[in-house]
């Protein structure tokens, strides 16, 4: 999979998902062996949702580097969710992934996810 490619299936997630109200793309950069992808989402719920993610291609894979997908109420004051391997905490060493639920603190161990299983997971989550 090229970085192109794998921008086009974000962007066509996005625009067909029956969660999402607005899309913003903030920012995206396509290389030759990776990429970034940024966008400010507002939800059919209300909701908003900030995806961010830095890839590389290997092989004829995508694989997610670093990301932050941020889910808050709609006046951006509560979260709701947040997914993210950049931060580090001591009592999840072993555990790089990361959720936080509801609050900044209230953190636990998590599998990485790419934007598109992101939309699909939260489409599930708003039902």
């Amino acid at each position: 999979m090229i970085v192109e490619d794998y921008l086009t299936e974000i962007k066509a997630k996005l625009i067909t998902s029956s969660i999402i109200d607005q899309i913003d793309i903030v920012k995206e950069r396509a290389l030759s062996d990776q990429g970034y992808f940024r966008a400010r989402l507002n939800l059919t719920n209300g909701d908003f949702l900030e995806v961010v993610e830095f890839f590389k291609i290997q092989g004829d894979k995508c694989i997610t580097e670093t990301y932050r997908y941020q889910w808050m109420d709609g006046n951006r004051t509560q979260l709701r969710k947040r997914w993210d391997n950049v931060e580090h905490f001591p009592n999840l060493q072993n555990f790089p992934h990361h959720v936080h639920i509801e609050e900044e603190n209230n953190v636990y161990a998590s599998i990485c996810r790419n934007i598109v299983e992101i939309i699909d997971l939260i489409s599930q989550e708003i039902k």
